[in-house]
């Protein structure tokens, strides 16, 4: 795979590079910002501008992104593309066996990488808002975006030490703004493990040029709004 590349979104990288070490590859990666995903039609672009702007010798691009809710929707390249048959990147740290699954995000569930560099900054989330709307209205946002969870949970993948002090109190923080108990569920590395080794089964799809990806190849599952 000596013409093979990688785009992620820069919310797996870390676990991508993990993946990379483990598995003896070392395929150039090209990132595309995770703050794009609050418009999926955003992302999609960004991820065909650096689809299209890839070097020649490039024929095959190893996508470590799933469907993310419309962002590989109408996707077509002139390379070959490997992706995930999974919804998201939760799913896919979720994703603990070789067997072809949906969705395996809990409703009321709030889901945190166990990777320093990654995931969601609920903080972030209610400063922009007050930023935005005010103190009192982004407060009240806030407040109903988050309504419906009940559980803060850190995927614990077996990558990073998310048991480190300062790592949980960060998370505990994100937590306790959310009205959250926190908690761990297990989950693992090995889609993209699997990805980059070329172990290229039911868990994903291959693409040839020219042809038009659709929502409908994917294995979605029940589908709801995370985050």
């Amino acid at each position: 795979m000596d013409h093979t590349c990688i785009v992620c979104c820069d919310s797996l990288e870390s676990h991508l590079e993990a993946a990379q070490v483990k598995m003896g590859t070392n395929f150039p990666v090209y990132a595309l910002d995770r703050t794009l995903h609050a418009q999926p039609k955003n992302m999609r672009q960004s991820l065909l501008d650096t689809l299209h702007a890839l070097p020649e010798p490039m024929t095959t691009v190893l996508i470590a992104m799933g469907y993310c809710g419309g962002s590989l929707d109408n996707i077509c390249a002139r390379q070959r593309l490997v992706i995930p048959n999974l919804d998201d990147c939760i799913t896919m740290l979720l994703t603990r066996t070789d067997a072809q699954q949906g969705n395996l995000k809990q409703r009321g569930h709030m889901y945190f990488r166990d990777s320093e560099c990654g995931g969601v900054n609920v903080q972030r989330m209610l400063d922009n808002l007050c930023r935005e709307y005010g103190m009192e209205r982004g407060v009240g946002i806030f407040g109903m975006w988050f309504a419906d969870y009940t559980h803060a949970d850190i995927i614990d993948t077996g990558v990073f030490d998310c048991y480190e002090e300062s790592y949980v109190e960060s998370i505990q923080k994100q937590a306790d703004l959310i009205r959250c108990e926190l908690d761990y569920v297990e989950g693992s590395n090995r889609i993209l493990e699997k990805l980059v080794s070329g172990q290229w089964d039911e868990q994903f799809l291959i693409v040839q040029p020219g042809t038009v990806l659709t929502k409908s190849a994917f294995s979605l599952g029940e589908e709801f709004t995370y985050g």
